[in-house]
Parts: structure tokens; sequence; C-alpha cells
């Protein structure tokens, strides 16, 4: 895969950045099912040396371009290359459990509901999934969407779900920002977690947007070492806090559930 990138420095164009190259053949290295690759397996894939890809990877996974599981040595497609217009689909080993679970949720009583999975990126949440509404009017929600991590329910929910380590690098994240956007996410996710410990779920009624109501719950991936949010929620003036809360709720917490490997924490 690499033979075109390591020719003489003499024959290449003087633009050509082999460092950036390099770090696109890794993200290449996936192929239609794969959830995970090694360093040996990017190694043998593109021909760089083990301690070349050991720097690419780690670079990679700085930038929320790759997942690490350093429990078994393996790299996953984060929703970081949703933004370079890749598919991280191949990567979501939740995805086609979680989209049968989705479409449960949107097919209920509500014809207005829209079902979402999202994951962490930065200060925002990606949509992985979307299940949108049976209306022709509706919210709006697809695969590369994103929204604000602190003011919706779906980024407190994942939020809530991730253990103190990795919130507080959001945190960290935010503050680099500024201390408002910082002091922001603190507020936020201490009002979830008390929402959350009496109900089970996130609530955001008009936050992030006045016209939109929705619910979330945290959902941890097959492996446990990813915390998605999963949501339901439609416009306000079709979709009211009481229907969500009695009727979605414990829909929303059954399919969470299901989808998880272990219990929201």
């Amino acid at each position: 895969m690499m033979d075109d990138l390591r020719g003489d420095e003499g024959d290449k164009d003087r633009n050509f950045v082999t460092a950036l190259a390099r770090g696109l053949e890794i993200l290449r290295c996936f192929r239609d099912g794969e959830v995970s690759l090694t360093n040996s397996d990017f190694s043998e894939r593109t021909g760089l040396p083990k301690a070349t890809i050991s720097r690419l990877t780690f670079t990679l996974c700085a930038l929320d371009y790759l997942v690490a599981d350093a429990r078994v040595g393996t790299y996953r497609l984060s929703a970081g290359v949703l933004h370079l217009g890749f598919s991280v689909l191949s990567g979501i080993d939740i995805h086609d459990l979680a989209q049968k679970e989705m479409e449960r949720l949107r097919d209920g009583p509500n014809s207005y509901i829209t079902v979402a999975l999202g994951e962490q990126h930065k200060l925002e949440v990606v949509y992985v999934a979307a299940c949108t509404s049976r209306e022709g009017v509706a919210l709006v929600a697809r695969i590369g969407s994103h929204l604000p991590l602190f003011p919706s329910a779906i980024g407190q929910s994942i939020l809530v779900g991730m253990d103190d380590d990795a919130r507080e690098a959001v945190f960290e994240l935010a503050g680099r920002e500024s201390a408002q956007t910082e002091a922001e996410g603190r507020l936020r996710y201490s009002e979830a977690k008390s929402v959350y410990e009496v109900k089970g779920y996130c609530t955001g009624y008009g936050i992030w947007r006045k016209d939109v109501n929705g619910i979330a719950v945290p959902v941890f991936s097959m492996n446990g070492a990813k915390v998605y949010g999963l949501n339901v929620g439609g416009p306000s003036s079709r979709v009211k806090p009481k229907q969500l809360e009695t009727i979605y709720a414990p829909r929303l917490i059954q399919a969470s559930t299901v989808l998880s490997i272990q219990s929201p924490r």
C-alpha cells in the first residue's frame, strides 16, 4: 500500500507531505466488517516499520481518529473520522444491534419521534446511527450530524456514563477553550447526574434548542471501552415531556440494557 510513498526523496513532489499520507493510509487499512486492528496489522498492510506505526497510531488517537484498547493492544476508528468524510460505521461494533432497537423506539405511538445514537468527539456529539421520524416535518437527524455536548440530553448522558478520568479529560478540553465553557460543562453534568440518579435517564427540554424535547441514556459498547448516548425526541409542539417520561423512558432504558455489556453507571 505504501510502495508509492517510499520512493527516493528526489522523486517526490516537494509539496507532498509523507507523514500525512502515512496517517491516512493507517485509516484506510480497515476493511469491510473489521472492527479493530493491531500495530502489527497496520505494519503488514502498509509496509511501514512497527516503530513508525506506533508513532502514527499514538498521534491518531490523540486527534480522536482512532480509539485504543490497551487491554488487548487494538485500535478502532473513532467518530472523528466522520469529520474527514470517511465512514466510521465499520468501526462501531454496536451499530447493527442498535439499529434494530432504535427502529423499535421510533415505531412507537408518537409518529414524530426521532431516535439517534451518538458518540463524543471533543466538545460535540456526532450521530453514528439515526432513525428519523415517520412524519415529513420533524426533527432532522442524520449520520454525521453533530450537536453540542454539554447542553444536549444525549451529550449529558455520555458524560454520566463516562468514568471519572475520561470525564475530567473532557472538562480539561473545555477549559482550554474558555473557563466559562468548562464551568458550563461541569454545571450541566452535575444537574444531569442528579436527574439520572433519580429517573435513570437525562432530560433536555428546550435546552439545546427551544423547539426540541428529548431524553437520553448512556449505552456501553460490547467490549465496554466506549460510551455512547441514545436519545429519543422530537419537536416540542408534538413531543411532550410527559409522554417521553411515561411511555418512552422505560423503552429507552430497556434498549440501553439490551445494547450495553454492563448496566449504566
